[in-house]
């Protein structure tokens, strides 16, 4: 039979620049969002790196049909890879879902190289193991919420840096937009109806559009900036990650909650150089969406309302994350409710 040989990186670039051109395009007819092709490129740099760092030759197979032999061959060749360069990932200290993240792409390479490029490379690709890990919502309670929207002697408390932090961090947490989506949003996304302010965005990873109504709190936020070309006050994600942390140590948020991360699907604990990890250091940017979310669905708002500000789809795994993490905070109150109860008797 006979076979051909490509190079494994030729092929990925085209992978990569038919994702950027638009030639390569979603189920749905949407191209591919900015953070996916980086994603893409992260894999290629990696993978780049392995293979110079353990001289591993990757190549591309194509033939026409495959004989038992050669089925057997490159099944050995696919599995060699794949246990070397996860052995690889795991030496560079990475975790399951970088690992499995990885893999990921390489099997969606595979699949454009047959159905796009029609390249006859087999189905070797499905050997590859995709591990993923369920790492632990952090989020805030409604006390906490509640305490960064109204404590007014706290609030002076800060720096005035701080306190711009602060503010991008409430809204975040009231509208559950993601950061680069809050950081994007502009005066054309307010529409005033009689006396109600209302948000209206359309996200860039899903190009899903939510529209919320503002609580005043909110609005009250916004006026302090109307001064500026974007809503809130500009903010990279490094630094506001860095900045939270700072408003959230001397709000007392500092018990010790842990953390821990798979390998090979094992469970690791993770120190922060050597001291259990607070509550305090594990709030990042992706707290605000996560508290917006589980709030809203702890209060009692149903499941499609919240998908429809959220941005996520029916059936989403990722949306139900928050919905067990809710029922959480739902069964606490629960308790205390009917501990109530049980005390007046």
């Amino acid at each position: 039979m006979s076979q051909k040989d490509f190079d494994f990186f030729t092929l990925f670039e085209s992978f990569i620049d038919d994702s950027k051109s638009g030639r390569r395009i979603k189920k749905d007819g949407a191209k591919l969002r900015q953070g996916t092709i980086d994603l893409y490129s992260g894999v290629r740099s990696e993978l780049l790196t392995f293979v110079t760092k353990v001289s591993f030759k990757l190549r591309i197979r194509s033939i026409n049909r495959f004989t038992t032999r050669q089925v057997n061959s490159e099944t050995k060749y696919w599995k060699r890879f794949y246990k070397k360069y996860s052995d690889y990932l795991y030496s560079q200290n990475c975790f399951d879902n970088y690992v499995g993240a990885h893999f990921k792409v390489i099997r969606t390479f595979f699949n454009y190289l047959k159905t796009e490029k029609g390249l006859f490379v087999g189905d070797f690709h499905k050997l590859f193991y995709v591990r993923t890990e369920d790492i632990p919502v952090i989020v805030l309670t409604t006390a906490q919420l509640q305490f960064l929207i109204y404590d007014q002697t706290f609030e002076e408390s800060l720096p005035l840096h701080l306190k711009r932090t602060k503010d991008i961090f409430v809204f975040g947490a009231t509208v559950g937009l993601r950061f680069s989506d809050l950081m994007q949003l502009t005066r054309q996304n307010l529409e005033k109806v009689s006396d109600a302010s209302y948000l209206k965005v359309r996200s860039q990873k899903t190009n899903t559009d939510t529209r919320i109504k503002l609580p005043e709190y909110a609005v009250i936020i916004l006026r302090k900036y109307k001064s500026q070309k974007t809503l809130l006050p500009p903010l990279s994600k490094a630094q506001m990650n860095s900045n939270i942390k700072k408003i959230c140590e001397p709000s007392s948020w500092t018990q010790e909650v842990g953390k821990q991360r798979s390998k090979r699907g094992v469970i690791k604990k993770i120190t922060n150089k050597g001291k259990i990890y607070r509550f305090c250091d594990l709030v990042t940017t992706h707290t605000m969406r996560r508290t917006a979310i589980t709030t809203l669905l702890s209060l009692g708002m149903p499941e499609t309302m919240v998908r429809k500000i959220s941005g996520h789809a029916a059936g989403s795994k990722e949306f139900y994350k928050y919905v067990h993490y809710a029922q959480q905070f739902m069964d606490v109150e629960t308790d205390r409710v009917f501990n109530k109860i049980s005390s007046l008797n």
